[in-house]
């Protein structure tokens, strides 16, 4: 008992230890593509955290089953380096007294992979979804950013400000570019805000400022300078878009068996699944041999798990092809690993039993 105590101690430790690597990382990555996104204008600064989050539900899956495999992996690994499964196979125990501690650690993380992909990281990208069709929907003026060039989506103006004071919707320096029949409008301000009629239009006022309007290739150019200066600002409703399969919930994916959601819905029940195999690999995969060298079963290790991986894709791009059918296409590739496991097994197995034998 106390033995087991200290083993699932070791597991959380490895584990948590994994996990943080592995979600820095992640978020690491994600964050510098939506900061590029926000820099652009196409995602608000506010927007950033919020899709951070969306994303990080969504990658939890993965990130836990890899965790799952990495923390039984390291710590049999270190019990091999330090000789503890030398003791462990001396005193008549076999290999497999580990699958017990091991399904016992890996059974909650294999219940949380399994809530996440058939029901919190599905929501998760509907949010995102619907976030995303929110800034889309915004108006030219509240996409802009400051220093940054921005068109608007009918492509007839370009708006540049060079900085947000602090003051609600008031910006210094707004350069506008307009094409109106044929002609070209430049208009210059120091300062501009955003005013709503009482009838609910909206417009950009630029205050004391100068516009140049001319056509261009041509000497005649006309310049007014203005006081007061307002253009309407066209708003745009969000485009009603099918969701995509990612989004869909499982129960939507269940009701509409075509093709392509019945791939997703592959992807999804081989998360959970594919997480108890490979902490059931770990087990046999962390012998150390000393004399082919410490990192040889680690490499061996990522091997599986990226061949695993692929395998699990390619299954889900032929489910959706309807190349192969949905039951080959759950578990095909987890039989197969489930035949790789028990012939791993076998083969240590065999070898504890000569190390007995001569001992």
């Amino acid at each position: 008992m106390i033995f087991r105590k200290a083993l699932l101690r070791e597991f959380a430790t490895s584990a948590l230890g994994a996990f943080l690597v592995l979600l820095t990382i992640t978020m690491a990555t994600q964050l510098v593509r939506f900061l590029g996104q926000a820099a652009s204008g196409s995602v608000t600064s506010t927007g950033v955290v919020a899709l951070l989050g969306f994303n990080a539900l969504w990658y939890l899956p993965v990130l836990l089953s890899l965790t799952l495999f990495i923390a039984v992996l390291m710590t049999l690994t270190r019990g091999y380096r330090d000789s503890e499964m030398i003791v462990w196979f001396s005193s008549g125990l076999s290999l497999t007294a580990w699958i017990r501690p091991v399904l016992t650690f890996a059974a909650p993380l294999v219940l949380t992979i399994a809530l996440l992909s058939l029901g919190l990281s599905p929501w998760a990208i509907t949010k995102s979804e619907e976030f995303r069709r929110q800034m889309d929907s915004r108006d030219d003026v509240a996409a802009v950013s400051p220093g940054v060039f921005r068109e608007s989506k009918q492509a007839e103006r370009v708006y540049f400000v060079e900085n947000v004071s602090n003051e609600e919707n008031v910006v210094a320096n707004v350069f506008v570019s307009a094409t109106q029949h044929q002609k070209t409008g430049v208009m210059v301000a120091r300062r501009g805000f955003q005013e709503t009629a009482p009838n609910g239009d909206r417009f950009l006022v630029l205050l004391n400022g100068r516009r140049y309007e001319g056509t261009a290739g041509t000497a005649e150019y006309k310049i007014t300078e203005f006081e007061r200066y307002a253009m309407r600002v066209e708003t745009y409703e969000a485009k009603l878009e099918q969701p995509s399969t990612k989004a869909m919930s499982t129960v939507d994916l269940l009701r509409n068996p075509v093709p392509v959601n019945l791939a997703e819905l592959t992807w999804r029940v081989g998360l959970p699944v594919s997480a108890l195999i490979l902490a059931l690999l770990a087990i046999p995969l962390s012998f150390v041999n000393p004399r082919a060298g410490r990192s040889m079963n680690l490499v061996l290790a990522l091997l599986v798990y990226m061949v695993y991986s692929n395998f699990l894709s390619i299954a889900q791009a032929w489910v959706a092809q309807s190349r192969i059918s949905l039951a080959t296409g759950l578990w095909g590739v987890h039989a197969g690993m489930l035949l790789l496991l028990a012939v791993l097994y076998y083969r240590r197995l065999a070898v504890i039993s000569l190390f007995r034998l001569f001992r």
